[in-house]
C-alpha cells in the first residue's frame, strides 16, 4: 500500500459522531434528502448490535491552503462516501432530524424490544421502525436515541421498565441495554485519501463509488465540497443550488422552505428563488448538476468539474500550489454564476428562445446536456456584448438544434463541453458556431446522414424530435385535420399514430421493426384517426381528397378544402404518391418520407 495516497484505520461510532460535532470531519448539512428507507436504518442498527461489518467510510483531507499572511491552513477532512450511514446514525442514535425525499424534516426513530433480544430465535425482530402501535406498547423501547443521551439514567429507566414489564429481571435488562449502548463503541473502517492525491484521482474515486447501484456524479462531489465550506459561504450556496432544483419541480415546496429553514429564509437568497413558487415550466427543470455546470462554464470558462473542485480548493494550475486567494476568487465567481443561472429573467428569456424554436414540451427533450450548453451560450452572449441583444435568441436556438441534430453532447459530454468552451474563450460564440456549421452541416449531412438518422423506431430519437419541433415552429396543422395544429396535440400529450395504419401492416405480415418506423409516425386528431381506421393510404387519402373536392366533410374536424389537402400533405411531409400506395409500396413510402422530413429539418434550421 502506498501510504502517501491513502491510509486506513478504525474509528468508533462515538468517535466519528464526536469528530463531526466538533467539525473536524466536514459533511454536507443533513439537509439534502435522505435516500435510505427507514428499514435500512433499522438494518444498520441491527448489524451494529450483532457485530456485523458495515462497510468503510471514505474521507478526503482537503489540501493545505496558503493564507494571505503566508501561514498554512490545514485542510478539513471531507466525508465523500458513507454519508447515508452517518446520517442514519445521527438520526437513530444521536436523535437528529433529517430531510426525507419530500424535503420534509423528520426523525427516524428505531425501537428496541428487550424480550426479542433475550430470545434465542435467530429471526427475532430486535429492532423495528417505530410505529404508533409500537409507541403504545409497554414492551418496546420506542426510541433508542434516549439510551445514548447524556441525561439517560439506568437507575431510573430500568426499574420503570421492569415495573411495566415484570416478566423481565432488572439484571437481564441492564445487560442487554448495555449491549445496545455498546453500538457507540463499534468500530467502522475509515479510508482517508491523502491531501497530496491529485484531485482528478479523488474525483474519479468519488464518482466510481456506488450507492445502491447508482453511480455518483461529479456534481455530487462539488456539492459535498462546497457544503463543507462554511468560511466561504459554500454551505449556503449548496442550499441555493439544491433548493432551486427542487423548487423547479415542486413549486409548492417554497412555503415549507420559507417557514422551516429560518436561517435560509433570513438570507437574501430566498427572495431570489421566490419566482419559482409560481413556476409552471416543465421543458427544462435543471438538476443540481445542471446548475453547477452552467454556472461554472459561463462564469469561469471551464467545463471539467474536477477543475472546479481544484479551484474551490485553491489550486494554482501553473504552480500546483494551493492558495487562499484562488479559493476566495473562485467562490465569488461561482456564486455569481449560480445567481445568473437561477435568475428569473435569465431563465425565462432562455426558455422563450427554446420554446419559440418549437421545443414546447419535455417530451421533445431527451437529455439536459444540450440544454445546459445552450443556456451557457445564452449567458455568455448576454454578458459579452458580442452580438446585439436581439440576435441572442437566434444564436441560442441554432446552437441547441445543431447540438441535438449532431449528437454533439451525447457522448463524453464533459469533454465536448470543455472543447467548445475553450474555443469560445479564444474566438467567441459566433465564429465557433460558423466553424461547426462549415465542418458538419454539409450537403451530405442534410441529404444522407439525416435521412439515415430517421430510420429508427424510437419516438425519442433526437432527429425525429427536431422534426416535431420544426412542425411546431412552422405552425403546421396536424395530418388531414381541418384546423388542429401539431403544437396543440403535443402540448396536450396526444399520441403519435401511423400513416400506414399499424393493424393494416400487421395484417399484411409486417413486424414491429417495420410498422413502427419514425417515417410512419404522424400526429393526428381523434376524428381523423377514426376515419382512417385500418385502411391503406391509397384508400383513405382518396376518400379525403374526394371530400375536399366536394368542399364538405361528413365528419367534424376533417379537412374539407382541396388546396388545404395538398398543403397538409406537404407540411406533414407525406409524399403525394402515397395516394396510390398500399402495403406493397410501404418501404418506398418510408424512403420518400424520410427525405421530405430531412428537407423540412434543413429548412427549419436555416429559418432560425
Amino acid at each position: 500500500m502506498d501510504n502517501e495516497k491513502y491510509s486506513n484505520y478504525p474509528l468508533s461510532i462515538s468517535a466519528i459522531l464526536g469528530l463531526i460535532e466538533a467539525n473536524d470531519i466536514a459533511i454536507p448539512e443533513i439537509q439534502r434528502p435522505f435516500v435510505w428507507k427507514k428499514t435500512q436504518v433499522r438494518d444498520l442498527i441491527d448489524s451494529l448490535y450483532k457485530g456485523y461489518p458495515t462497510g468503510y467510510l471514505i474521507l478526503w483531507k482537503n489540501p493545505n491552503v496558503k493564507l494571505k499572511d503566508g501561514t498554512i491552513s490545514s485542510g478539513k477532512k471531507v466525508l465523500i462516501d458513507g454519508q447515508q450511514r452517518i446520517t442514519a446514525l445521527m438520526t437513530a442514535v444521536a436523535g437528529r432530524t433529517v430531510f426525507n425525499s419530500d424535503y420534509q424534516e423528520e426523525r427516524i426513530k428505531i425501537a428496541f424490544d428487550p424480550f426479542a433480544a433475550l430470545s434465542e430465535e435467530p429471526d427475532a425482530e430486535i429492532f423495528a421502525v417505530a410505529t404508533p402501535a409500537i409507541r403504545k406498547s409497554k414492551r418496546w423501547i420506542p426510541d433508542i436515541a434516549e439510551l445514548f443521551t447524556s441525561s439517560y439514567s439506568s437507575f431510573k429507566f430500568i426499574p420503570k421498565y421492569c415495573e411495566e414489564n415484570p416478566e423481565i429481571e432488572p439484571e437481564q435488562l441492564e445487560k442487554i441495554i448495555s449491549k445496545v449502548k455498546g453500538i457507540a463503541n463499534r468500530m467502522i473502517g475509515v479510508i482517508e485519501l491523502s491531501e497530496n492525491l491529485d484531485i482528478d484521482i479523488v474525483t474519479d474515486i468519488f464518482i466510481r463509488i456506488n450507492s445502491k447501484g447508482t453511480a455518483l456524479s461529479q456534481g455530487d462531489f462539488v456539492m459535498s465540497k462546497i457544503a463543507a465550506d462554511e468560511k466561504h459561504g459554500g454551505n449556503t450556496l449548496r442550499k441555493v443550488i439544491d433548493y432551486f432544483s427542487h423548487l423547479a419541480v415542486v413549486p409548492s415546496f417554497y412555503d415549507y422552505l420559507a417557514s422551516h429553514d429560518t436561517t435560509f429564509a433570513a438570507s437574501p437568497y430566498l427572495q431570489k428563488l421566490k419566482w419559482l413558487k409560481d413556476d409552471t415550466e416543465t421543458v427544462y427543470d435543471p438538476e443540481c448538476d445542471d446548475v453547477i455546470r452552467v454556472a461554472f462554464m459561463h462564469k469561469l470558462k471551464r467545463a471539467k468539474l474536477s477543475d472546479l473542485v481544484s479551484l474551490l480548493s485553491g489550486r494554482n494550475f501553473e504552480t500546483r500550489e494551493f492558495n487562499e486567494d484562488i479559493v476566495e476568487r473562485t467562490y465569488a465567481e461561482f456564486t455569481e454564476g449560480v445567481l445568473n443561472v437561477i435568475s428569473e429573467y435569465n431563465f425565462k428569456q432562455f426558455m422563450i428562445a427554446i420554446k419559440s424554436a418549437g421545443f414546447i414540451s419535455s417530451r421533445l427533450v431527451n437529455s439536459n446536456m444540450a440544454l445546459d450548453f445552450a443556456y451557457t451560450i445564452y449567458l455568455l452572449l448576454k454578458e459579452s456584448n458580442e452580438i446585439p441583444v436581439e440576435d441572442i435568441k437566434r444564436y441560442v436556438q441554432k446552437w441547441y438544434v445543431l447540438s441535438v441534430l449532431t449528437g454533439r453532447y451525447s457522448s463524453s459530454p464533459e469533454s465536448a463541453f470543455a472543447r467548445d468552451i475553450r474555443r469560445i474563450r479564444e474566438s467567441g460564440v459566433v465564429a465557433i458556431l460558423k466553424e461547426i456549421e462549415d465542418a458538419q452541416l454539409s450537403e451530405n449531412f442534410w441529404d444522407v446522414a439525416l435521412v439515415q438518422n430517421l430510420s429508427y423506431t424510437s419516438t425519442n430519437n433526437p432527429t425525429y424530435l427536431v422534426f416535431l419541433a420544426a412542425q411546431i415552429f412552422f405552425n403546421d396543422v396536424s395530418f388531414l385535420s381541418n384546423n388542429v395544429p401539431v403544437r396543440e396535440l403535443i402540448a396536450l400529450g396526444g399520441d403519435v399514430h401511423h400513416i400506414f395504419p399499424k393493424q393494416y401492416l400487421i395484417d399484411n405480415h409486417f413486424d414491429k421493426s417495420l410498422y413502427n418506423q419514425e417515417a410512419n409516425y404522424v400526429f393526428l386528431d381523434r376524428p381523423v384517426n377514426i376515419s382512417i381506421g385500418k385502411k391503406a393510404p391509397n384508400v383513405y387519402l382518396k376518400e379525403a381528397r374526394e371530400r375536399c373536392l366536394k368542399g364538405e366533410s361528413e365528419q367534424t374536424g376533417l379537412i374539407n378544402n382541396i388546396d388545404k389537402f395538398y398543403a397538409n400533405l406537404e407540411t406533414n411531409c407525406v409524399p403525394i404518391e402515397a395516394m396510390e400506395m398500399d402495403f406493397n409500396s410501404y418501404e418506398t413510402f418510408l424512403d420518400k418520407r424520410r427525405k421530405l422530413m430531412a428537407a423540412k429539418i434543413k429548412k427549419y434550421y436555416y429559418s432560425l
